[in-house]
This record gives structure tokens, sequence and C-alpha cells, in this order.
């Protein structure tokens, strides 16, 4: 399938959070990248409630790729996640992130490399899922985010988060134009009609809303904090949306290949 990376312009929509229930709503296997700058470990921190620690993260593989084997460092940093009701779901792996902002710096070299790494796992049949935080900061994986087969940028509907998003999406409308994957961009609106609908918001920041997810905190707090999941949990209307989700995803992503396909068929001029 692809690598869908995760971003987000401002302030705090859920990206992370909404990573993490695509990635347990992936129909197929799927590893999830914590690629996001600001460092900390949200998800050891939140939804593994700190119960456990990763032994290795991307410091390790930007060694592996000075030392010239970073396929085996990606194997073995990689771990399982549960699911969020504590069963085991084999097919959700995650490659853990930096501790703390300051190692983002020393990640330059590694976002080249590991975005062709992850891109060559769709021969295993397994799909990426990269959490890239917010942009704009030291150590983003910009070059991450560009090789993306769809980057949906996170936003929720209300006006100072779609301000941010809007300057954000030009920035990234013509990062994507620079390397031929204009239609790889799309947005994620979290808690759509609050105060804005996907059209409006489309409207205004010009690109496609892929998919869109409910307000529903109790339910995102399972994912973000590690809570309880709350009683019919898996019938919630954050769970259903996030399935719905990766549907409009692999769907946005199989359009972008065919047109791209396209794209390149025609500027061939029709020769063999």
């Amino acid at each position: 399938m692809a690598v869908i990376v995760l971003c987000s312009a401002s302030g705090s929509p859920g990206v992370t959070a909404t990573a993490l229930g695509l990635a347990l709503a992936w129909p197929r296997p799927v590893l999830l990248v914590d690629a996001d700058p600001t460092g900390g470990s949200a998800i050891f921190a939140g939804y593994l409630r700190a119960q456990s620690a990763p032994s290795d993260s991307l410091v390790d593989l930007a060694v592996a790729v000075r030392d010239g084997h970073l396929t085996s460092a990606i194997a073995a940093a990689t771990l399982r996640l549960p699911g969020p009701t504590g069963a085991d779901v084999s097919t959700v792996s995650l490659l853990p992130g930096t501790r703390a902002h300051g190692q983002a710096r020393g990640l330059a070299g590694l976002w080249e490399p590991l975005a062709a790494e992850l891109a060559a796992l769709e021969a295993t049949g397994q799909d990426v899922i990269v959490d890239a935080g917010r942009l704009g900061l030291v150590g983003s994986p910009e070059p991450v985010l560009y090789a993306a087969d769809m980057a949906l940028l996170v936003a929720r509907s209300d006006l100072v988060s779609l301000a941010g998003a809007r300057s954000w999406a030009e920035t990234l409308q013509t990062g994507f134009e620079r390397v031929g994957g204009v239609s790889a961009l799309s947005l994620l609106l979290v808690g759509e009609g609050r105060p804005y609908s996907a059209k409006e918001v489309r409207k205004v920041l010009q690109i496609s809303v892929t998919a869109s997810l409910p307000w529903d905190p109790d339910a995102a707090a399972v994912f973000a904090r590690g809570a309880t999941a709350p009683r019919r949990f898996a019938s919630s209307a954050l769970v259903r949306s996030l399935t719905a989700a990766s549907t409009a995803v692999q769907a946005g992503v199989a359009a972008n290949r065919e047109q791209l396909v396209a794209v390149g068929a025609g500027s061939s001029g029709g020769l063999p």
C-alpha cells in the first residue's frame, strides 16, 4: 500500500492520538513511526501508561546509517503494540522516536535513507504511518514527508487552528509541486462542525479533506493518555470514524498513484 505521514501546523490537534488510532484501525500490517521532533515518547507515556520504555529509537537508527546497517536496525528497534483494550494486535508495530527534543538535531542524516527504507516495506506487505508532529521545528522529518504517498495535515475546525493550517497548506503544496506530488497533500479534520464544515474548510485551505474525525474526548483519551476504554468503545463515533478514515486514505493513495502514472505517461509523449 503506502507511506502516510500525519503532521500539524500549530497547537495540539491530536496528531499522535490520530496516527495511533489510525494504525490500530488499519486493515493490513502497519508500522507506526514516531518521528515527532519534540521527543518525549508520547505513546509510551500516554497510551502505554509508562509501563515500558523503548530499548532502541530513531537515535540508534541514525548511528546505523553511518555504520551501513539501517535495515537490521529498524527491525531491532521495532516493537509490537497492544490493542486499546489490552488485547494483542500482532499487525501493528511501533518504531519509537526520540526521548528528548534535543536529540532531533542529530537526525538530519537519517530522514532520506529512512524514507527509502519505509517505502521498501510495501514489498513485504506492510504499510507505514508516520507521526511527524508539528511542522517547522528543528529536526522535522521533511524528507519523509515529501516522499510520502499521502501527507495528512491534521487540523481542528476552529479559526485559530485553520489560520495556521492555511499558511502551512500553501508551503506544503509548493513543496510537493517541486517533487511532482501535488496530489499527495490532503487534510484530516478533527471536530468537524466546531464550528466549520469540511466543505467550508476545503474552500478556505484549497486542499481536499480526506477524512473527518468527531470531537470525542472520552474515546480519544484512550489513545492520547492510556485511559480505560469506555463502554462500547469499539463502536464509538471515534473508532468508527477511524475505520472510515483508513478506507478513505487507502482510496486516496490509490487515486494519487493513478494520477502520477497518468502524468508520467503524458510527459513521455506517448513514446515506448
